[in-house]
């Protein structure tokens, strides 16, 4: 069984920074490729971004591009989203999502995934 667990949520001010982190309990989390969703009250989730389980290969939604990146560090198990120029559009309960994956695929950008945390509120002030 995969447990993640998200941190690093909080209130910031828009034009802001904050870094999220995934921490997996898994014994091979190097097998999973790892993805961000969020999702703002009253809205589907939305996908964010997704890495390789090399960390070499990413993706990221339109919306988040060039402000957003994902990182993982596989020797810690732990999968980072950094956020700038936060924008009170990108307030929401942000998830990270596990997905079994061949080396150096993305995994897609639909919910299809294996394992799911219970997300962490990231909310953004004008």
């Amino acid at each position: 069984q995969v447990q993640l667990v998200e941190s690093g949520g909080g209130l910031v001010q828009a034009g802001g920074s904050l870094r999220l982190s995934c921490a997996a309990s898994v014994p091979s989390f190097s097998a999973y490729g790892m993805g961000w969703f969020r999702q703002a009250a009253g809205k589907e989730r939305e996908f964010v971004g997704a890495i390789s389980r090399g960390g070499l290969n990413k993706d990221y939604a339109d919306s988040v591009k060039g402000r957003f990146t994902i990182s993982r560090d596989n020797g810690k198990k732990t999968v980072y989203l950094q956020m700038n120029s936060l924008q009170p559009e990108d307030t929401a309960v942000y998830s990270c999502a596990a997905a079994q994956t061949s080396y150096g695929v993305i995994p897609g950008r639909s919910p299809n995934y294996d394992y799911w945390g219970q997300g962490t509120q990231v909310t953004v002030s004008s």
